[in-house]
């Protein structure tokens, strides 16, 4: 792998779960160890970084962009809706809408960097990331060139943002997918945390995006950020939803990282633009050339799945009594390194997850949230999140950490995904 992972060395199990306030230790690979020690760097200057992240700085703005192109407030929640063909002109609206106004969010790749006191590494992860973008199909490029140009964010700074995920594994999060056959709604649900470290107030930025590419291309929302091409949690009009969970180890001779794939991100929204349900987006993501190995939650209107994802395949876990939980590790023995890495109590989150699915009865939203809480992360769980498959409804917390504790906003999305 070419770059950093986060690696809880000599974890032990407990008895339950302790959230995290901001702790991420950092193990480079070989290769940048190598780079480093010959800049100077050494382990020394490896430092943790524990700090409550301060609310209230950031507030988006509704605004008007061409055509139906908008910023708006729904429920509290900041809603982009671009309907856009051309992929400049999809870029040029986020980044005049949104991104615009978001400008200190484009910084967070670097001041994360610079944080946890890797800044030597900046250029070389600047350096991998253009290499990748090089590799993105055409569309993709052309739209966060027009991002960046309409935003003012550095191209540096947009590069890290699309690939920087890639090249190191910091995303920690837990989730859980629930069939109908199992859902007190009568369809199936699909919750998830994002955690992902604090530094610069980023949850502040969260941002539901909904993009209308026109012919070709299913409509779809995402839960994330401006400036990120990719997708790390969303659901299409077909009301397939999906959320990135990472995964730092695989039993070899499988691949960690590929170069030449694509991002993750960028992945999991092509499946959102093609895909109406869990054998449609496996089948799909075999015809792409993956960069790295993640776990990607899943959910039709009638299934739930997790996919172990990795450079050299995609396999299917299947829901078990109608529910598929889902945290940082791969569980299918094919994939499943011998000395399975343990980052963050993935291994204890995991469980709680499915001990609370193990109850007789349906499963109610309550009940996920409930879940969702028990295995935040302190203050590095900055979304929470539930996708009514069926409906198209979003139920939303992204307040100060941890984003679990509510409140949940209720975000009707049918409306905003019809054709």
């Amino acid at each position: 792998m070419f770059g950093i992972a986060y690696l809880r060395m000599n974890e032990k199990p407990n008895s339950g779960i302790s959230p995290v306030a901001g702790a991420y230790p950092f193990i480079p690979s070989r290769r940048v160890w190598m780079g480093l020690v010959a800049s100077g760097f050494t382990a020394n200057t490896l430092q943790t970084a524990r700090s409550q992240p301060i609310w209230g700085r950031f507030a988006y703005k509704p605004a008007k962009g061409n055509g139906a192109n908008l910023l708006q407030m729904v429920q509290g929640v900041p809603v982009l809706v671009v309907q856009e063909a051309k992929p400049e002109l999809l870029g040029a609206e986020v980044g005049k809408l949104a991104l615009g106004q978001a400008k200190a969010l484009s910084a967070y790749p670097k001041s994360l960097v610079t944080h946890f006191k890797l800044a030597p590494l900046w250029p070389f992860l600047v350096g991998l990331g253009e290499k990748m973008v090089k590799k993105f199909p055409e569309r993709f490029q052309a739209e966060l060139a027009a991002m960046q140009e309409k935003s003012g964010a550095s191209r540096a700074d947009l590069v890290a943002a699309n690939t920087l995920f890639d090249l190191k594994q910091m995303v920690l999060c837990s989730g859980i997918g629930v069939e109908h056959s199992r859902s007190a709604t009568g369809g199936t649900l699909l919750g998830r945390n994002l955690d992902y470290p604090p530094v610069g107030d980023i949850g502040q930025y969260t941002l539901v995006q909904v993009f209308k590419q026109g012919k070709g291309f299913l409509n779809f929302a995402s839960v994330g950020f401006p400036g990120l091409l990719g997708v790390l949690s969303g659901i299409n009009e077909a009301g397939l939803a999906l959320a990135i969970h990472e995964v730092v180890d695989i039993r070899p001779p499988k691949r960690k990282f590929n170069p030449s794939g694509l991002p993750y991100a960028l992945c999991y929204r092509m499946v959102l633009e093609q895909c109406k349900t869990i054998d449609e987006a496996r089948k799909y993501l075999l015809g792409l050339e993956r960069s790295t190995t993640t776990n990607l939650l899943i959910s039709d209107k009638e299934r739930a799945a997790v996919l172990e994802v990795s450079p050299d395949g995609v396999q299917i876990r299947s829901a078990e009594v109608g529910t598929a939980c889902c945290a940082n590790h791969f569980c299918l023995a094919e994939n499943k390194a011998d000395d399975q890495a343990n980052p963050f109590q993935s291994f204890e989150r995991f469980a709680a997850l499915e001990k609370g699915c193990a109850s007789p009865g349906k499963i109610s939203l309550a009940m996920v949230k409930e879940l969702l809480h028990k295995t935040n992360l302190g203050f590095n769980t900055l979304q929470s999140m539930i996708f009514e498959c069926g409906t198209l409804r979003l139920h939303l917390a992204f307040g100060p950490p941890p984003a679990s504790s509510g409140p949940y906003r209720e975000l009707e999305l049918a409306p905003l995904l019809t054709p």
